[in-house]
């Protein structure tokens, strides 16, 4: 168990700079994720912690102790790549056995380990099978146990998921949490898939650019952003963007009406964020936004219709009932209500609050 630093934490390149002096605590048992678009500097920073990356400035506190120099097999810490990196022509008990070859235990010490791990990630019936007769997700619970069974003060993972279908990695975002709660020892994640972050996060890290926009818990990020970029990338559908002005204490935006807000006293152009579940076809008007769109695509979901619209000049996606499919072409109604405005600086993209 460890609490991780990162102070003013820099990588380059030659002369490209790939993240750009952060700051950040991990603190001990915290399941920490980093998301962010490719080329963020997510995973870089990820391979800096495990010390497969040298660091360039600043530095990397593990346990309170500097460690920048530090070889990775010195840092106590264990990684479970996109690829899992297991041995093809080793047995699954051999695989999460390799991590314990130089360690100081007699070999029954090392099988009680390796029986134990398995047991915990449901493994222990497939000791002896090569990987080639596992699953997708059983090889990933291998790799995860290689990462295990040396007992390390944190885990890193980087993207574990992607190579997954999509059931299979709902199943196992579920597992690396659970397994979290019982184990209790720090992780750091690296994804791309907000999703994931949503659903597993204690705290979520969203990097751009080699920078840090904003830290926080998934209801902090969801409920208040702190840019555009931030409250876009976290959310799933996206949060929709309007074009709109602040004047005279009004908000106007094309093609739709607005009544009952409360609003910042800073005026001009403005960025309106509402997120689809926030915009309701059919709902009635009141206090919020009311608006008609044109219809131009539905994705029926069962429990929800998705319908993406043409609002004014922007295109934006509403929520509908699971059984309600407005037709291709027509006009509906939408509502989003008070309070679930979120207001953006046009020029900085910074948040101004909500409305």
């Amino acid at each position: 168990m460890a609490k991780i630093e990162l102070q003013k934490l820099v990588k380059e390149y030659g002369k490209t700079r790939a993240v750009h002096g952060i700051d950040l605590t991990i603190e001990d048992g915290e399941f920490v994720v980093f998301v962010g678009p490719s080329g963020c500097g997510k995973s870089t920073t990820l391979r800096m912690i495990a010390g497969l990356e040298d660091i360039s400035g600043g530095n990397l506190l593990i346990g309170g102790e500097v460690v920048n120099q530090r070889e990775p097999k010195q840092r106590n810490i264990a990684m479970v790549f996109q690829n899992y990196a297991i041995y093809p022509h080793m047995t699954v008990g051999q695989n999460i056995g390799f991590g314990l070859y130089t360690a100081k235990m007699t070999k029954a010490e090392k099988q009680q380990r390796i029986a134990e791990t398995g047991k915990i990630l449901g493994l222990e019936k497939l000791l002896d099978r090569r990987p080639a007769a596992l699953s997708g997700g059983q090889r990933q619970r291998v790799a995860i146990g290689r990462a295990m069974v040396r007992d390390p003060v944190a885990f890193l993972f980087d993207e574990p998921l992607s190579n997954l279908d999509a059931q299979l990695r709902a199943q196992m975002r579920m597992e690396i949490k659970s397994l979290h709660r019982r184990l209790g020892t720090t992780i750091v994640y690296v994804t791309h898939d907000q999703v994931e972050a949503m659903t597993m996060a204690d705290k979520i890290v969203v990097m751009r650019d080699g920078n840090i926009l904003q830290v926080g818990s998934p209801t902090d990020l969801y409920e208040n952003p702190v840019d555009v970029f931030t409250a876009r990338f976290i959310g799933s559908p996206s949060m929709n963007m309007v074009e709109g002005v602040i004047a005279g204490g009004a908000l106007s935006i094309e093609g739709a009406t607005v009544s009952g807000f409360t609003l910042p006293s800073q005026e001009g152009k403005t960025l309106i964020g509402i997120r689809p579940h926030d915009l309701v076809v059919g709902e009635a008007g009141g206090a919020g936004l009311s608006a008609s769109g044109t219809v131009e695509a539905v994705e029926p979901l069962g429990s929800e219709t998705l319908v993406h619209l043409t609002m004014g000049k922007a295109q934006v996606i509403a929520t509908a009932p699971g059984r309600v499919v407005p037709a291709i072409g027509s006009t509906v109604s939408v509502h989003a209500g008070a309070g679930s405005l979120y207001l953006f600086d046009a020029a900085s993209e910074k948040a101004l609050g909500r409305a």
